[in-house]
């Protein structure tokens, strides 16, 4: 049905009113139609356009050609019958009017023609034919190059195909040259009386080598040859003490050969164990390198692997009221957190120990020769437990608590350390601000025992005077020149500017890091869990619920809490959980969510009670109940993971100043556990009760704590430490645990003996301690028998 049809159909004389599904189908049945002659349209357009094309392209080639033609004809024209007669008629005259008019015959009129023969399209086409000249040679040449280049590969692949083959046979004569040596120097021999047989080794197991030779060592053993029975592989061989009478050479019954001399073998045998290692011996029959049972004892250490790869000794530079103390005990409790264990060795309290009372501030004048001398019998008794601590009570790093001001001292120290093996790191505190000072000196110094029963006036003069005394003989450390070859920090002002110098391993590097960044700044810490989630109220660990109905009566009495306090820029932190997520939510505050805070992993335990763990894997719940900080759930953590997961937070809290951080159970005890200088033993019980608040104030040496209930109801989730768990490490039930516990006692305390015992332990390092004693000092009362060993 056409256009017209339709329309026929509509409009007629006798018009049919069609039903709407009749003028559904005529509407679609008109759209195909106008979509098919638009598509007509659109293939007679491009065949309209190639003939328009092709006409053009034979309309230009015609006009060239009749261009071409008419050129041609002009120019026989030009030379007809009147160009040949004007022609001879002008040679016949030879006058100018000859000459004009061959110069007219060649004028602008045949210059023109000329250059129309020679016209647009003949020099395109001579510029095209003269590229595609250009082409062919251009793609010769390629072609001609890359032959060459071919050419050339394979002539290298011929020759590395030659030099392996040379390899090969040069490695094939030198094995067969060894094999003849060996042959020559251990022909197969009858057994020999009085020589050990050592039988062939299993692969998993080691073979009965050192009980064969129980003293041997690599420069005092020599190679002999083996007693062979039937059955057995030639070319074993045993290890014989030089000692022993030599054996007499064999003939091998397949070879003519004798075996080398006795003295032949030796040398070999010394060259060879020249090559080996001196406190390593190896198996000859399975390739196994095995300890010399000579070697020196080495110090004991604890089970773990080390993080400090030798015993460092941190020695602190300054005067005083410049926060070393503070330093010291900071770096203390960081180190002991990680797993490092750290004690502090603080000279002052050997010198309260050993002088009962102190007067003034003439006990530490430089010209004070008597009290300088129980001075420095204090550092040295300091240096003594040091030793003992790093050698026998499986220290890692001592921290030398004292001024040190002069170079001599300084000097005493590292001597001491180079007897010792141990490492030396410096870190001197370095004050210039009076107003720092005075306040470290009211806040901290005048609740010394010193100044136990002065007045703050009289307490705070007599310290002056006493910085004073240091002050005259103070040598800062010169890292440019004098102490260039240290390994030292400078802290200056508080830590506005920092010094480094050859920073020697691992452990120092992050005792850097974290000097780097703590501040003394007034600041508080709020600590709290999440309200009480669904699991929670299910008795199910782990998992990923959101919060009770309790829960969020808890996120809402928070926010009134936070508003109350009226902080200014408090930053929010919480985990990448729900419920922490929601309770911060119902603050109205900017909120950081940080991986590092998640709860920590269960693994095959997640969303399992305590009954439901103690059901299905009763292994599992013993050993954490015996070891519950290095305990780790089958593919999840122990508590151990969970610290070395949470360093980067303690290291950005110490950065920040007032910050709220929500958090889980597990990750509240180790954050708890780092302010409050908690052993590795106490943190898995310390008590985390939800709905609670736990607000951290630093003080001087420590950290103040205020619990904070907002008086919501909400499930104990606390589990008390079982009474049949043994207290303390189990090295057989930590599971793959590698950080041994930190040190239970962080400051070491003086041990109280008597003057006598202490000089004759002292003197045993010559020059350092000085031949009398005195028991009483100008200005000081009667000291008695009490000092320090």
């Amino acid at each position: 049905m056409g256009r017209d049809d339709v329309g026929d159909y509509l409009g007629g004389q006798n018009p049919i009113i069609p039903s709407a599904s009749t003028l559904f189908h005529l509407v679609l049945y008109w759209r195909c139609w106008a979509e098919k002659e638009r598509e007509k349209g659109r293939g007679k357009g491009k065949e309209n356009r190639k003939r328009k094309r092709k006409r053009r392209e034979e309309k230009g080639k015609k006009t060239e050609k009749e261009k071409e033609e008419k050129g041609k004809r002009r120019e026989r024209e030009g030379k007809g019958r009147e160009g040949k007669r004007r022609e001879e008629k002008g040679r016949e005259g030879k006058g100018r009017e000859g000459k004009r008019r061959e110069r007219e015959g060649k004028g602008r009129e045949g210059k023109r023609r000329e250059r129309e023969g020679k016209g647009r399209e003949g020099k395109r086409r001579e510029e095209k034919g003269k590229r595609r000249e250009r082409k062919e040679k251009r793609r010769e040449e390629k072609r001609r190059e890359e032959k060459r280049r071919e050419e050339k590969r394979r002539e290298e692949k011929r020759r590395e195909e030659k030099r392996r083959e040379e390899k090969r046979r040069e490695e094939k004569r030198r094995e067969e040259k060894r094999r003849e040596e060996r042959r020559e120097n251990f022909p197969p021999s009858p057994a020999v009386s009085g020589v050990p047989r050592v039988k062939a080794a299993k692969p998993h197991e080691l073979p009965p080598f050192r009980s064969a030779c129980p003293q041997m060592t690599p420069l005092s053993a020599q190679i002999c040859p083996f007693p062979s029975e039937e059955g057995e592989s030639r070319g074993r061989r045993a290890i014989k003490r030089e000692t022993e009478p030599d054996i007499a050479p064999q003939r091998s019954p397949a070879s003519s050969r004798p075996c080398r001399s006795a003295k032949v073998d030796a040398e070999r045998q010394k060259t060879l164990a020249l090559k080996m290692p001196m406190e390593l011996t190896q198996s000859r029959i399975q390739k196994i390198w095995l300890p010399n049972d000579n070697r020196p004892a080495l110090p004991r250490r604890s089970c773990g692997p080390q993080l400090a790869n030798s015993p460092t000794v941190i020695v602190m530079v300054g005067l005083p009221a410049r926060g070393k103390t503070y330093i010291s005990k900071k770096l203390t409790r960081y180190l002991n957190w990680i797993g490092v264990p750290t004690k502090v060795f603080n000279v002052g309290e050997y010198r309260r120990e050993a002088v009962k009372h102190y007067s003034s501030y003439d006990f530490f004048r430089p010209d004070n020769e008597e009290a300088m001398k129980v001075r420095r019998q204090c550092a040295l008794a300091a240096l003594r437990d040091v030793k003992q601590y790093l050698t026998e009570e499986a220290g890692q790093i001592a921290v030398f608590d004292a001024t040190n001001t002069t170079r001599e001292r300084r000097g005493m120290i590292l001597n001491f350390a180079k007897e010792n093996g141990f490492k030396v790191f410096f870190i001197e505190s370095v004050c210039n601000d009076p107003t720092v000072v005075a306040t470290n000196v009211m806040e901290v110094k005048l609740s010394s025992p010193d100044y136990r029963d002065c007045n703050s006036t009289d307490a705070m003069e007599d310290f002056m005077k006493r910085i004073n005394c240091y002050q005259a003989s103070y040598q800062p450390l010169d890292p440019d020149d004098y102490d260039r070859e240290l390994s030292l920090i400078k802290v200056i002002d508080v830590g506005r500017r920092f010094l480094v110098n050859r920073v020697q391993d691992h452990i120092q590097s992050r005792i850097v890091y974290y000097l780097m960044n703590i501040h003394v700044q007034p600041r508080t810490i709020y600590l709290c869990r999440h309200g009480e989630s669904e699991f929670n109220l299910k008795g199910k660990i782990g998992g990923d619920s959101g919060l009770s109905n309790r829960g969020k009566k808890f996120a809402l009495a928070l926010n009134k809490f936070v508003e109350e306090q009226n902080l200014k820029d408090l930053k929010v932190w919480t985990s990448q959980l729900k419920r922490t997520i929601q309770t911060a939510e119902a603050l109205q505050l900017p909120y950081e969510q940080w991986k590092a805070l998640n709860e920590i992993d269960a693994g095959v335990c997640e969303e399992m009670t305590y009954e439901e763990i103690r059901d299905q894997y009763p292994e599992e719940f013993v050993l954490r109940d015996q070891d519950k900080y290095y305990y780790r759930y089958p593919s999840g953590e122990s508590y151990q993971d969970l610290v070395q997961r949470l360093e980067p937070v303690i290291m950005e809290l110490e950065r920040q100043e007032n910050v709220l951080v929500i958090c889980h159970q597990a990750v509240m005890r180790c954050l708890l556990a780092y302010f409050l200088d908690k052993s590795a033993d106490e943190m898995p019980y310390l008590k985390c009760p939800l709905h609670t608040v736990l607000k951290l104030t630093p003080v001087a040496y420590g950290c103040r704590v205020e619990s904070i209930s907002l008086n919501i109801e909400a499930v104990n989730t606390h589990r008390e430490r079982p009474e049949e768990a043994k207290k303390g490490p189990n090295p057989l039930m930590r599971r793959n645990s590698v950080t041994p516990l930190a040190s239970p006692e962080p400051t070491k305390k003086p041990r109280i003996n008597s003057f006598e015992e202490h000089v004759a332990v002292s003197s045993a390092l010559p020059g350092c301690v000085p031949q009398e004693v005195p028991t009483q000092l100008p200005g000081q009362p009667l000291l008695g028998k009490a000092c320090l060993t």
